[in-house]
């Protein structure tokens, strides 16, 4: 038996695979929610806002220093106390009374997830052998994208049944079972050779990683040209470049600027951006397509989108051995071109075509994404030494954060901007700024008024449903170019330079040996 191959393993595996499906529900299942929320908590549209967004905020900025912290201190002690504080901050969240107790248990809820979702893949390197390594990540990978997809059907179905605090309650019966098998399953690992945590380099991550996030995700709200945004986006962007300045300079650097530079980390995490952008970014559309256009229910809505979640978890177990096939740059390559394809069909989808001409196209994304996942999720975990599984673990969290903020934010201008020049008939005001407004609108008009707003309004929305899927389509097809570019042609090891400055030199070296 290798020996990093623990003999419970797949146990492990399945704490672990709990973890990470109740921190993907919570980045999606509040969004059916917050019709409910307004009602019964007097809510306006920025404090509903900032209930969704407090959560990403915190998650996102505290991810770095939780993988260092994880590191350093123990992959499992991180792991059980960012259960034990995400189950409390849920508990808090359900019995909220107003609206700024539940923003806070949000945020504390984001807290949380930062401590324990970094060593929940690095766990994974330190029990598996290289061999099965591909698949457990495969798992975990499909768990997590399978988490944010099933988060609004399971946020409907309880929604329908019982009061919106149960949206919380339900993560106090999974994290109470998280934290038993993990205290009871889960061995300790750390980094032997770590050293103190740098304050500045702390500082640095937590105010650049948070502005940039922060800009983003007010985006919608204020549009890319305003203060708050653009404040948000120059200035995380000045503090990041500062973060990796002083890597560069410190003497307890948080992170290795070696591995940043390495080819397998920037193929790896730029298609994992790339990944959770066209995902995140379909996501916010396909709902509003199945509910606005088609009018389902919440619940309906979020079981629409199934054969996504259903074709993903099929095909995830399949990636190890595609690559064994096709090698792993192929496969990835390959697989984001499926991704294209289905995003191809979703910009050819028109309202007369109904729902069955999109279960073609969502089996194509779900494919895409189970394929390529587990393999990028693999060769970022190997883009460094196991003693920094860590830190690596909680760059891969980062960059995915940071994809799917910035897919919401694209593909919604995207879909705002096409709406309002293709809603060309007089109408009210508000119809010209978005689908929903333009349905409210119509209940206060007559009858032929109303029908012909909200026609035009549903013709404009359908051209911007496509126009949207484009942009994730043109997005897929860069990503299979720089995965073409930059992934290893199969799986390994970390490479002791692997830098794109060293392939380079090796270039000439190869093609001599060759003549």
């Amino acid at each position: 038996m290798d020996k990093r191959e623990h003999p419970r393993r797949w146990a492990i595996l399945a704490v672990l695979a709990v973890a990470v499906f109740v921190v993907s529900i919570d980045s999606t299942v509040l969004n059916v929610a917050l019709p409910t929320l307004g009602r019964e908590l007097d809510a306006g549209t920025s404090e509903l806002q900032w209930m969704v967004d407090a959560y990403s905020l915190v998650l996102a900025g505290l991810l770095l220093l939780a993988g260092s912290l994880s590191d350093r201190f123990g992959r499992k002690r991180l792991l059980i106390i960012g259960l034990l504080l995400f189950g409390a901050a849920s508990v808090a969240a359900a019995f909220s009374t107003e609206s700024w107790e539940l923003i806070a248990a949000r945020a504390l809820m984001g807290a949380g997830a930062s401590a324990f979702m970094p060593g929940t893949l690095s766990i994974l390197v330190h029990v598996f052998s290289e061999e099965e390594r591909p698949k457990a990540i495969g798992v975990w990978g499909a768990v997590t994208a399978l988490g944010a997809v099933t988060g609004p059907l399971i946020g409907g179905a309880l929604l329908d049944h019982f009061w919106w605090g149960s949206l919380y309650l339900v993560n106090v019966v999974v994290v109470a079972a998280a934290v038993l098998g993990a205290a009871v399953l889960v061995p300790e690992s750390t980094d032997p050779g770590s050293h103190p945590l740098d304050p500045l380099s702390t500082l640095l991550s937590i105010v650049g990683v948070s502005a940039l996030v922060y800009g983003v995700i007010e985006q919608p709200r204020f549009g890319w040209s305003s203060p708050e945004v653009l404040a948000g986006l120059i200035g995380g962007a000045v503090v990041t470049v500062l973060f990796f300045v002083r890597q560069a300079t410190a003497r307890h650097p948080m992170i290795d600027l070696a591995v940043v530079r390495n080819r397998r980390f920037l193929g790896s995490s730029g298609t994992m951006a790339v990944l959770m952008f066209a995902l995140t970014g379909s996501l916010f559309v396909l709902t509003q397509q199945f509910q606005l256009v088609l009018g389902y229910s919440p619940f309906a809505a979020g079981a629409a989108i199934l054969p996504l979640a259903v074709a993903l978890m099929i095909c995830s177990p399949l990636s190890p051995v595609l690559a064994k096939a096709l090698g792993v740059r192929n496969t990835v390559v390959l697989s984001l071109l499926v991704l294209a394809a289905g995003y191809a069909g979703f910009a050819l989808f028109t309202e007369e075509y109904g729902y069955g001409a999109m279960v073609g196209a969502m089996a194509l994304v779900g494919a895409g994404m189970g394929l390529s996942q587990p393999l990028v999720n693999d060769v970022l975990m190997t883009a460094g030494p196991p003693e920094k599984s860590g830190l690596l673990s909680s760059m891969n969290d980062t960059v995915q954060e940071m994809g799917a903020a910035f897919g919401v934010a694209v593909v919604g201008s995207v879909l705002a901007a096409r709406y309002a020049a293709a809603y060309t008939p007089d109408g009210p005001e508000a119809a010209t700024h978005s689908l929903d407004q333009a349905l409210e609108a119509a209940k206060t008009l007559p009858d032929a008024t109303a029908r012909a707003t909200v026609d035009a309004a549903k013709s404009a929305f359908s051209q911007a449903f496509s126009a949207s899927a484009a942009v994730c389509a043109g997005v897929a097809v860069l990503g299979a170019v720089a995965a073409a570019v930059l992934l290893p042609g199969l799986l390994g090891g970390p490479e002791t330079d692997d830098t794109p400055e060293a392939a380079a030199a090796e270039a000439p070296a190869t093609r001599q040996s060759v003549a």
